[in-house]
Order: C-alpha cells, then structure tokens, then sequence
C-alpha cells in the first residue's frame, strides 16, 4: 500500500513552514509584531490598567503610622454647624487656629478660596492662615476649536501675602474616568503641604502610579465639628504632630453610576463600586509621595523583554506536541505572570503589566495548537484517502481517531498472511487478448468483490499482481483473531467466485459469448514478519516480508497441486482449528529450511469417523505404504467427497512411483 503522501506531507522540505521550529519561530515574531501593533490602541492600555487597579488592591498596605488626618466637612458636620454651605471663611479660620493650637504640623484646605467673599470673613481667613496652611489651587485646560486655554484658580492675594502657600489640587483621571497617575505639578496640593509639613517629597516619574490604601474612610477622619472642638470629642493629643487635611468627604460614599461631590474613581473602586473623596485621594498623594510607595510603570525594554519570555516559554510548552497539558500550562502561566506583576508592585514597586506577557504566551500555544489541529485533520483525512482503499472502513475510522495506532516504518508482528490466484486466467487472457476492455472489465469483476470480501474481514490488502491479491491481518492494527479473519476471508472469496460465475454463465447464455469460468486458489500463512514502509525514500509501500510470506506464496501456488481450493500453513491450522474442520494433506519442505512442515485444508463436511479414516490414510502416505490398488482410494471419495480431487492425485503419485 503507497503512503508516500502520508509521510512527506509531514516532512517534506518543500512545504513552507513545514518543520515546527521554524513554524513556532514564525509564530512567536507574528505574536511580537501583533502585540506590538495592538498596545497602539487605547483599548489595551486601558485593560493594562484594569490589571493594575486589581493587582495593587491585593493585600494593599495601611495608611502610614503617621498618615495624615482627615478633617470631613460631612453629613453630620452640615447637621450640627447649621449653616449654607459653603460656609463663611471666618469658621475655616477658627478650625484653623483651633488645629494650630492642637499642635498640627501643617494643614492643608482643600477648599478654593479665589473669590472675594465678605469684608469680615476674608479678614478672619487672612489673619488666622501662616506658612504652615496649605491652600488649594486648580488648574482646568479649556479647549475650543480656536485654542486651548489653561486656567489656574489660585487663592486670593491676600492669603498668599499672610505666609499661605498654595497647591494645585487638581488630578488627572484615565481615559475610563479613574484616578491612578500621581499629578505632575511642582506645586501640588500635596508636595507643598509635605513642604509645609517639613517633609522632602521625592522625586516621581510623571506617570508614577498610585498606590491605593483601601476603600473610602480608610485614612483616620474626624468630622468638621469635631475639630472645632477637639477638647470635647478628641482624644488628647489627637493631633499633635500630624498633618490635617481639611475637604468635603461624605460620611457614605457615593457609588459610581450616581457621582459625587469632589469624589472619585480609584483603584479600589473596581472592588466596592463606590468613589473616594478628592481630599482623602490627597492624603493617598501625600504618604506616596513621602514614604516612597508610589508605583513606576515599568519602560518599553522591560515591557518587550517580559512579553519575549512569555513567547519563548509557550514555544518550549508547545515544542513536542500540544494538548490538554498545553491548556493546564496556559492556566498556570497566567497564574504566574498575575502573580510576578503583582510581586513587582508589592516588593518592587514597579508595574510590569500581566496583559502583554499572558497574549504573548496564549498567542503561541493556541496558535500552535490550531496548527497542530490542522495537521491532525489533514493527516487523519490522508489517512483516510491512502487507507480506505486497502482496509475496511472500521480500521479506517480507528486510524484516524488515533494515527498512533499506525507505526510507519518496520516492526516485527506476528501476521496472517493470504495469497489468491485464479488458476488457468493465463489462458484466459490468451483467449482475450483481442479484446482489452473485455480484459479489463472481467479482472475488475474479479478484484472488486474479492476485495470487499478482505476490508469486509478486516484485513489489509497488500498488492494486486494482475488477477493475484496479496493481504494480511494484524496490521496495521492489531487483530487477535487475525487467522480466524483470514480463513473466513478465503472461504468468502470462493462463495463471491461461485457467484460471478453464474453471473458470466447467464451473460454467455443471453449474449452468445464464450463461458470463461474462474477458479481460485489460496493460500494462508501464519507467522513473525516485518510489516511497514518498504521501498525507496521516493516512494514506498505499506507491506511485509518474511518467511512466513514466502511460505503463503507457496501454498497458494501449491494448492492446484492437492486438488483443493484452499491450502494452510500449520500454525494457521492450529489457530483456526477450534472454528473449523481442519485436514492434514501433506508435508512440504520450505526453500532455506531443513524440515518439512504439514499443510492444511479446511473440510465443510466431514464427520468423525470420516476425518480418523482421513488421518490414517494421510500417515499411510507418509510411511509409503499406499498401492495404487488400495481400497481406500475408493473409500475415502465416498466419506470426504470435496478431497476426491486430492485422493486421486495422491493415486496418481502413487501408481507413478511404483511405476
């Protein structure tokens, strides 16, 4: 059987990308320029970003020892001062002193005073604030379709001229509306309160991220009317030596989809749905700033260099073979890749986002695995094509649920191996000789349905040698009952040839056409071969060779010799034996052996007494002491009529002998 498409479809040079090295090597490059192109949009960057609010919310750190304090202007603070907001200055200038005197470090208002209010209320803010006050400042780009416009909304004159330093409080928020990146400004809110405060802010890349320290009201807060009071409500001491900010924070904090007053989205949002207070995302700005927790996004090399890791590791995964292992280590990857990015926020400070390396890694696997899905439908369909042609469509349908079971190349099995010949189509074909197409149609009669017979028994053929059919059992899958097919095969291929034979004796009878009636013989065989891919490296056939071949050659060939249609190997007798009626003809020497060894046929009538007598007269043939006027040339005819043909050749032998 030719496979030469089987295998070098797998192997051959000619094909593009046909080895897997150069196929994953081609993979992983696509995936690097894929990935490249995709982290343009700004769809990726936000999912980066998605990652980090999940990853630096993990086990978040508590706010600072020394954090600062929260001064809310809250729900229960509106309750108790009883006035419209916003409130008059002169109260912010009490809150003030009474924090001064409570020994404050510094305090910083979140509150913009650029306006004018009253005479009195401006004097009173004036006179309390010093160069330990911060004083809030924003900073709005306006853009038109004529320019963009940058305003700076600063504290009135006064105030800065009384020693109040001032902080641009503003913050820039993510395309999806979250607050991560630490502003940039020189003059922020909480660089000059840390200044005021006697701290040296460090230095920050300008898109540091933030690190979160919980949901709102993590920070410690006291309400407004609390610290006008803090003898009355507070601890002793409470806020000596701390930094105090002072801002709107409502006691519940609002959720996302309805918004709030100086609220916003943080990290931590993605967790609870609700927004932090713009003075508490302050004092976050603050300890990040002061103590160092802040986050760099890690660069471009290190970016590059995660995700080419992460390439490499999926062509090494994948470099065999893939399966449900390469699924178990795409998970596990991924597992790994979130737990190094959140290991380099926690340890490292540094952000090496999990996107780009986890793309990078299914990229290749998958995409190999679609590879490999490709090549085992396109190998199962070659499979399909070169076999349906030699073996039954069961075997073909076992190939290609699993190719494994079909080991190219040579291997030692045990085989049943059957040789069937038309005897006399020598002359047949003489007969014919004028007539090709006649030929041809009446061998494709012949071949089709002894064919069918062989895959219909589950067996392979091996070749067609002109009206000849050479098949074998146990290969290329296995078959433990591979004589037991074979014998059945044979005795089925006599019965199709009895009914082609009344098909051309009815066709000679309408159409006035000369009767060629077809016999046939057979011979089985059952011993080790060498079963595979036999031939050139151009091409090749799946077929086998042995001695146990050759012998099955022989008993085909031999069969005319002993007058029956169907000649045996002794092991094919021995394994067949328990099925069918089993007779001894004779002993014949092997070519390269030295001992002769018994052949077989298979009896459909025959009782007892009559196979006993059979055996006798076999073993009499074997001692010569048979005599051509023997009774039992005329008695055995009688009990085994099918073995006539061989008693009166053994008759023959006999009288030719003596003669």
């Amino acid at each position: 059987m030719n496979t030469t498409q089987l295998s070098r479809a797998a192997h051959s040079p000619g094909r593009p990308f046909s080895s897997r090295p150069v196929r994953l090597a081609v993979l992983v490059l696509l995936t690097l320029i894929a990935i490249s192109l995709l982290s343009r949009l700004p769809a990726w960057s936000l999912l980066e970003l998605r990652s980090f609010d999940y990853l630096s919310t993990v086990d978040d750190p508590l706010p600072p020892a020394d954090a600062p304090v929260i001064v809310a202007i809250d729900e229960p603070s509106l309750a108790e001062i009883n006035e419209q907001w916003p409130w008059p200055r002169s109260l912010h200038a009490r809150l003030v002193r009474q924090l001064r005197a409570a020994g404050v470090r510094a305090i910083g208002l979140d509150i913009i005073m650029a306006e004018q209010s009253s005479r009195e209320d401006d004097a009173a803010i004036t006179a309390a604030v010093g160069p330990d006050v911060v004083l809030a400042g924003d900073e709005t780009l306006i853009q038109t379709p004529q320019a963009d416009q940058l305003i700076r909304a600063t504290p009135m004159p006064q105030l800065t001229a009384a020693g109040a330093r001032t902080g641009i409080a503003s913050i820039n928020l993510g395309g999806d509306g979250v607050f991560r990146n630490i502003p940039s400004y020189q003059d922020g809110f909480a660089i000059t309160l840390a200044q005021a405060a006697g701290r040296a802010p460090r230095r920050l890349p300008a898109d540091a991220l933030i690190q979160s320290f919980g949901p709102s009201r993590s920070y410690p807060t006291v309400s407004y009317y609390q610290a006008l009071d803090p003898g009355n409500f507070l601890p002793q001491d409470f806020f000596k030596d701390r930094v105090v900010l002072v801002g709107l924070s409502l006691q519940n904090a609002p959720e996302i989809d309805k918004g709030g007053a100086d609220a916003f989205a943080t990290p931590y949002t993605v967790h609870t749905g609700r927004l932090v207070a713009g003075v508490e995302i302050q004092a976050t700005i603050y300890d990040n700033i002061v103590h160092g927790y802040s986050i760099e996004l890690a660069r471009l090399p290190v970016v590059a260099l995660a995700i080419l890791i992460a390439a490499m590791l999926a062509a090494a995964t994948v470099w065999k073979s893939t399966g449900w292992p390469t699924f178990a280590a795409t998970v596990v990857f991924i597992g790994v890749a979130a737990a190094l990015s959140y290991a380099g926020i926690r340890f490292g400070n540094l952000f090496v986002a999990p996107l780009g390396p986890t793309v990078a890694f299914v990229s290749v696997a998958f995409g190999q695995g679609v590879f490999d899905f490709a090549e085992e439908r396109r190998k199962k369909k070659q499979i399909t094509l070169a076999f349906s042609q030699y073996i039954s469509p069961d075997l073909v349908k076992r190939l290609s649920v699993d190719p494994s079971q079909l080991k190219l190349g040579g291997e030692r099995r045990t085989l049943s191996v059957l040789f069937s010949d038309v005897r006399g189509f020598t002359t047949i074909a003489e007969t014919l000789k004028d007539d090709p197409e006649q030929l041809t149609r009446l061998i494709n009669r012949l071949l089709t349905p002894l064919s069918d017979v062989v895959m219909d028994h589950g067996g392979t053929i091996d070749k067609y040698m002109g009206d000849c059919i050479m098949a074998f059992w146990n290969a290329p899958l296995d078959d433990p009952e591979h004589a037991l097919h074979a014998v059945a095969s044979a005795l089925a291929m006599q019965e199709a040839i009895a009914v082609l034979n009344r098909q051309l004796e009815k066709e000679s009878r309408i159409n006035g056409t000369p009767l060629h009636t077809l016999k046939m013989g057979v011979g089985i065989n059952t011993g080790e071969c060498v079963v595979g891919n036999m031939g050139s490296n151009r091409r090749f056939d799946y077929s086998c060779l042995g001695d146990a071949v050759n012998l099955a050659s022989r008993l085909e060939g031999a069969s005319k010799n002993y007058g029956v249609a169907l000649l045996l190997g002794e092991e094919t007798a021995r394994l067949v034996e328990g099925t069918y009626t089993i007779a001894e003809l004779d002993r014949v020497l092997v070519k390269g052996k030295t001992l002769s060894t018994p052949v077989f046929t298979v009896l459909h009538h025959a009782d007892a007494a009559a196979l006993a007598a059979h055996r006798a007269f076999v073993e009499m043939k074997y001692a010569g002491k048979l005599s051509p006027d023997d009774p039992v040339f005329e008695t055995m005819p009688q009990m085994i009529p099918e073995l006539a043909a061989y008693y009166a050749i053994v008759c023959s032998d006999v009288s030719g002998t003596e003669g």
